[in-house]
């Protein structure tokens, strides 16, 4: 029998957007940085290039083998952000 697999950690970066009604909305999908300095400066270079209204970085841990997911970590947070899942 085979261990079953470590967790894996997963770590993104996400920008937001105002809709037509000023609701705030992802931008794109999240998208996976290879490391947490690569998430920070990527969401650091999207909030500084002024076309988001906010932008964040963050990892979890990911069980995907079972689909289970741990609390985010955030490790960038500028501007317009909504909370965390």
């Amino acid at each position: 029998m085979s261990t079953p697999a470590p967790p894996t950690k997963l770590i993104v970066y996400l920008a937001f957007v105002r809709d037509e009604e000023g609701e705030l909305q992802p931008a794109f999908d999240a998208r996976e940085a290879q490391s947490e300095a690569a998430a920070k400066q990527q969401a650091h270079l999207l909030w500084s290039s002024g076309k988001y209204a906010g932008a964040i970085a963050w990892w979890r841990s990911a069980d995907l083998l079972n689909g289970e997911f741990g609390e985010p970590v955030v490790l960038f947070s500028e501007g317009e952000v909504p909370e965390m899942d």
